[in-house]
């Protein structure tokens, strides 16, 4: 019997060619967004799920209170990594990393630079309790316990030692070039993980070696003042033990600890399957939550289009089978066969919908490869993508068919054979039910459009709006990170040399950046002292000319430690009545006094979600990492960048140089919002095409079953515009009323995003008039096609019979 029903259903699929084909193409957009989000989704959420006892790992990290808002960082201050043992109760293991970055990797055996990587850490033997691995040489108890050890995983030992077994490597000698010249044995070998995971490191340093180093300082590990995200602190709880305990005892520690003058920053804890989610300190392969429940929003919506759009059309066009049913009745068919033979013609178009959703998902992944985590590979035969496909094929076919089924299936089949398929002059539940859907296809395109249009307007005025700074013709290139002094101090002088060079700077970070370095610092006040929360960036004297700053007051550092120089807000922040009043100042800063030589205006150091920060410019050498570069105008870039590098190659031959420009790093810093701008605007296509295409159908359904109507009033006199406006007039208020759904989500939605920036526009409500009017001309326009071929017709041809 099934067989029966598919085959009567691929005979009604062949003769209604046009349904058929947008049923099709409108379900299979909605499958091929929905099953590349679901995969997303999963290998979202995939990430150190393998680890025992995941769910009572936590990352401590730490809120930083500024007065006027809070700064979540996910390191934490050393100290606490040497207390949190013996101050907060319920902790089965704990588990310290510092991880290290451009870490230069040599092996003295072999003479061989291995270059930089970012997967070597300082860690602690507690690391490996609580992410255990498989031990190919040495063991966890006792590997990591002296300084200068280090433990490798098999990445690094096939890398630096090929051939070898990890027995052989035990005792060969690794360096790691980074603060200082790290020289360790190989104490253990570990296998990689195969599973997906956050904890990419493949070099381990015993934790011991900072303090036999004595860079606890340098490190910033022994001070409560200084957070860094490289700092990390892991824990395992005890069972027995709450969130709610932990926290308990963490508001303890942050007051005994970090509060001692006042304020309100706090340690917090984060379960280990919420780190992949953090965007504090987003790893590589990290993904936004709210960016990622957009997605699956937006893929639901354009589903519940796609699947308004078969209801709408199959409801539509139910009447046109009405003696079908009067007959199988007739013939002594039931309800439930009817609706069952309906939904078997429902289910062919959810499979084949299905099969081309799967080619559409391969485009759409080409598309915005750019936009999908790195790493994620869609493997249409794995069990969770088989069984997506199976379900939501079955809830498609449900959710879609099985209203349109019940309305055929309860046709009276007397009725139904004497053509009576409607009845006249009485409330329809079928007509009230399409225009709805239709409404609500359209509120939902036109939300999409008046997203994506005030995004686009938000994004504009952010490019265009002065940040205090020259960002034009400033090139920038990262330093080998700790290289030495000077090799940074030569490279600055060589390039400085060129021709098509300003000038050049070497600094900590770039003049505008996402980084954050916070630090006090204290200022006499009467007897006593006020300290104040600053933003620190570490810069030479060039820095000012380089980046086209103003000297309000005072003059440029000239390069000694013990000078500082800080911009207009933090005079206002301390209260003084000019930049005059602070210049010679001496204030108590990095645990040193250091002299105010001069006052720069406020410029816009960070992201314009931001108020300008009290800011200080230091002067420390060894933190140099980025090389600034003011170019002159006119001249080839592409020469200059080549001549550039050259400069590099000579002086760091082991390292690979990129000189970026300013503005392709400020532009970064709203990469998430263009990410949501092109996925709503991609959506926004979708919306309007799905809605489109079931207009289309619609009407054209509809208009076929007034050609009568509108052949007699042609006859009575009526012209062709007369007729256009009076088909057209319902779909006007049909868009009047999907307007007016549409504006307040897309208000709420936008209100809320406008005020994450502290720089915004203004509501653009001429937008959201634009965007109605737009919708309101391509449904004017699809449904005047379709009317004027109809009063184009011959009404005799149409009235023959009559």
């Amino acid at each position: 019997m099934f067989r029966n029903y598919l085959l009567i259903g691929w005979r009604n699929l062949k003769r209604n060619k046009l349904r058929t084909g947008i049923h099709i193409l409108g379900l299979s957009i909605g499958i091929s967004i929905c099953f590349l989000i679901f995969n997303i989704f999963w290998y979202a959420h995939s990430f150190d799920k393998f680890h025992p006892d995941s769910e009572q790992i936590f990352r401590m990290g730490m809120i930083t209170d500024f007065g006027d808002g809070e700064f979540p960082n996910s390191g934490v201050p050393g100290p606490l990594g040497e207390v949190v043992e013996s101050e907060l109760t319920g902790i089965a293991h704990k588990g310290r990393l510092y991880t290290l970055w451009e870490t230069l990797v040599i092996l003295p055996e072999s003479n061989k630079v291995m270059g930089r990587t970012n997967t070597v850490t300082f860690a602690d033997a507690g690391f490996f309790k609580i992410f255990p691995r498989k031990w190919l040489a040495g063991s966890p108890e006792n590997s990591l316990e002296n300084p200068n050890s280090a433990v490798i995983s098999l990445a690094s030992l096939e890398k630096y030692f090929p051939g070898q077994q990890p027995l052989d490597v035990l005792g060969k000698e690794i360096i790691y070039s980074d603060a200082d010249t790290i020289s360790a044995q190989v104490t253990g070998v570990v296998a990689d993980f195969e599973e997906n995971t956050d904890l990419v490191f493949t070099d381990f340093i015993s934790f011991a070696t900072i303090k036999s180093m004595e860079k606890e300082n340098w490190f910033g590990l022994d001070s409560w003042g200084n957070v860094n995200s490289s700092s990390q602190l892991f824990i395992k709880k005890e069972f027995l033990k709450s969130e709610a305990d932990l926290n308990l005892g963490l508001d303890n520690i942050s007051k005994k600890y970090l509060n001692k003058e006042g304020g309100n920053s706090r340690f917090t804890i984060q379960p280990l399957s919420e780190i992949h989610f953090d965007q504090s300190d987003p790893g590589p392969q990290s993904v936004s939550k709210v960016f990622l429940k957009g997605l699956i929003f937006i893929g639901l919506i354009i589903l519940t289009l796609a699947c308004l759009n078969f209801i709408n059309l199959e409801t539509a066009q139910a009447i046109g089978r009405a003696k079908e049913v009067g007959i199988r009745k007739t013939l002594g068919g039931d309800r439930s066969q009817l609706v069952f033979q309906f939904l078997s013609e429902t289910y062919l178009i959810v499979f084949f919908s299905c099969l081309l959703g799967i080619v559409l998902t391969e485009g759409l992944a080409m598309v915005f490869r750019n936009y999908l985590p790195s790493g994620l590979e869609v493997d249409y035969l794995s069990l969770e993508n088989l069984g997506f496909l199976s379900v939501i094929s079955i809830l498609l076919t449900l959710l879609a068919g099985i209203y349109p089924s019940l309305i055929l299936a309860n046709y009276d089949p007397q009725r139904a054979l004497k053509g009576e398929k409607e009845q006249s002059g009485k409330f329809s539940i079928g007509v009230f039910l399409r225009k709805n859907l239709a409404v609500l296809q359209f509120a939902s395109s036109i939300a999409f459009i008046i997203l994506v249009s005030v995004i686009s307007f938000q994004m504009k005025y952010l490019s265009s709006q002065p940040l205090g700074f020259e960002r034009e013709a400033v090139v920038y290139t990262q330093l080998p990170f700790m290289a030495g002094v000077d090799k940074a101090e030569r490279i600055r002088e060589r390039i400085s040399q060129f021709t098509f060079v300003k000038n050049a700077s070497l600094s900590g970070d770039l003049v505008s950046s996402d980084g954050l370095w916070t630090s006090d610092l204290y200022v006499p006040k009467d007897t006593s002292e006020t300290r104040h929360i600053v933003q620190v960036k570490n810069v030479d004297s060039s820095f000012v000319a380089v980046n086209g700053l103003k000297i309000l007051s005072g003059k440029t550092g000239s390069n000694q430690a013990d000078e500082i120089m800080v911009n207009e807000a933090f005079t206002k922040e301390i209260g003084a009545a000019s930049p005059d009043e602070v210049v010679g100042k001496l204030v108590r800063f990095g645990a040193t006094q250091r002299k105010i030589t001069g006052v720069v205006n406020d410029f816009n150091s960070r992201t314009l979600r931001e108020e300008i920060r009290p800011l200080v410019f230091s002067y420390v050498p060894e933190g140099f990492h980025v090389l600034n570069i003011k170019l002159e105008k006119g001249y080839n870039l592409a020469l200059a960048k080549t001549e550039m590098e050259g400069i590099f190659k000579e002086i760091y031959p082991y390292d690979e140089s990129e000189f970026k420009f300013l503005d392709d790093a400020i532009a970064s810093f709203y990469e998430e919002d263009m990410k949501i701008r092109n996925v709503l605007g991609m959506a926004c296509i979708l919306a309007v095409i799905i809605s489109a295409m079931g207009l289309f159908g619609l009407s054209s359904y509809t208009i076929a079953q007034r050609t009568k109507e509108i052949s007699i009033r042609k006859v009575l006199g009526a012209s062709i515009m007369q007729i256009l406006g009076l088909i057209s007039r319902e779909y006007v208020i049909l868009i009047l009323v999907s307007f007016v759904l549409a504006v307040y989500p897309a208000y709420y939605f936008l209100n809320e995003w406008l005020n994450s920036f502290s720089y915004k526009v203004e509501m653009p409500y001429f937008i959201y008039g634009l965007s109605g009017l737009g919708v309101m001309f391509l449904c004017l326009l699809i449904v005047g096609l379709h009317s004027y071929a109809a009063a184009q017709t011959n009404p005799a041809k149409i009235l023959k019979d009559e």
